[in-house]
């Protein structure tokens, strides 16, 4: 079992920057992907960003290529999505993702461990 915790999350302007954070416990954190993924209100669960588990393969939705960057530390046990230049369509809740298996995936259905998400909200 893998328990993930996001922190990070706040209300900004148009064209700040959040980091939010996602610490794991209950395995072996160095062997999981992760990803994080958003849920905007009346909208489904998108993806975002997923890396491997050694941090060398990333992989982003288009929407937010070239403004946010996922990375991890695996000492610390966790992952983070640095989001610059936010936009008010980023407005969503946030959440961490880890999966058993090594195989990266943007589909929501292939992730097996989610956090409890964290509020970014962006103002025009």
């Amino acid at each position: 079992q893998v328990q993930l915790v996001e922190s990070g999350g706040g209300l900004v302007q148009a064209g700040d920057s959040l980091r939010l954070s996602c610490v794991a416990s209950g395995r072996t954190f160095s062997n999981l992907p992760m990803g994080w993924f958003r849920q905007a209100p009346g909208k489904e669960r998108e993806f975002v960003a997923r890396i491997s588990g050694k941090g060398d393969n990333t992989y982003y939705a288009d929407s937010v290529k070239g403004r946010f960057t996922i990375s991890r530390d695996n000492v610390k046990n966790t992952v983070y999505l640095q989001m610059n230049t936010l936009k008010p369509e980023d407005t969503a809740v946030y959440y961490c993702a880890a999966r058993k298996s090594p195989g990266l995936s943007r589909i929501v259905g292939a992730w097996d461990y989610w956090g409890q998400g964290t509020q970014v909200t962006v103002s025009s």
